[in-house]
């Protein structure tokens, strides 16, 4: 089985590489690893053009944000199962893309999640500061607020053709809308229930105020499209958060 690992970038080559230094770690053969730059100027394109890294496929060139740049890598996939790990992003331990493999492999799944960790920005030793613990998926959870985290959700590239990319018009909660827009079919799903990704705090959607308010405001529209705008859905979407700063991976 092939695996497409996307991993979108721009202007921050120094936790680009600590990303594809985790994907060079990987256990596992047949792996695509894709890197979808937004044209950055602080010499990854160079760092590309080197060949001294994992990365298989990579462009690098001016996008409208995120989503479109992770359409890009979708386009650019041709494994049998796709991801995203994003830069400054890294796995846990070495084995976790066999793991993963290993479960499209010995079940019918479509789809597959697992937990996660926000750490500190250390490049080593990093802290944890939260764990998301998923937990087994049921729709009656997604209408409670619940949803996967994004950088462990692996799926068949087929479903791509059922559903469709991200929706760029939104700009920071085009993961979860599409997340929504697949969970809500009735697809084959599956839970890892391990940390596989290490995610270090900050990112677009709770950078700022103005950044919660627009996320808050998109998340609703997702609601209103998928689950018939079920007000309470947004609310218990942010509750769930809280726990993740108490919660340990031994709870």
């Amino acid at each position: 089985m092939r695996v497409s690992l996307i991993t979108v970038s721009y202007n921050c080559l120094n936790e680009l590489m600590l990303t594809a230094q985790s994907v060079a770690r990987q256990a596992v053969d047949n792996l695509e690893y894709i890197v979808v730059d937004g044209g950055s100027s602080d010499g990854t394109a160079e760092w590309l053009t080197s060949g001294n890294h994992a990365v298989t496929n990579w462009v690098s060139e001016p996008d409208s944000g995120i989503y479109e740049a992770m359409n890009k890598g979708l386009a650019m996939a041709t494994g049998d199962v796709v991801g995203f790990l994003h830069a400054n992003d890294t796995f846990v331990d070495a084995n976790i893309l066999k793991q993963i493999i290993a479960c499209f492999c010995n079940g019918d799944i479509d789809l597959l999640y697992a937990d996660l960790e926000y750490v500190t920005n250390e490049a080593i030793a990093p802290k944890v500061v939260r764990y998301w613990k998923s937990g087994v998926f049921s729709m009656n959870k997604l209408r409670q607020g619940w949803m996967p985290p994004h950088p462990t959700v692996y799926f068949k590239r087929e479903l791509l053709s059922r559903f469709g990319n991200f929706d760029t018009d939104y700009r920071i909660s085009a993961d979860y809308e599409w997340l929504l827009r697949v969970l809500t079919a009735g697809i084959k799903v599956e839970y890892l229930p391990v940390v596989v990704v290490q995610m270090r705090v900050g990112g677009a959607s709770n950078k700022n105020l103005c950044s919660i308010i627009r996320k808050s405001r998109e998340d609703w529209c997702a609601i209103k499209k998928h689950l018939s705008g079920r007000f309470s859905v947004l609310i218990m979407k942010n509750i769930r958060k809280i726990g993740q700063f108490f919660s340990r991976k031994n709870n």
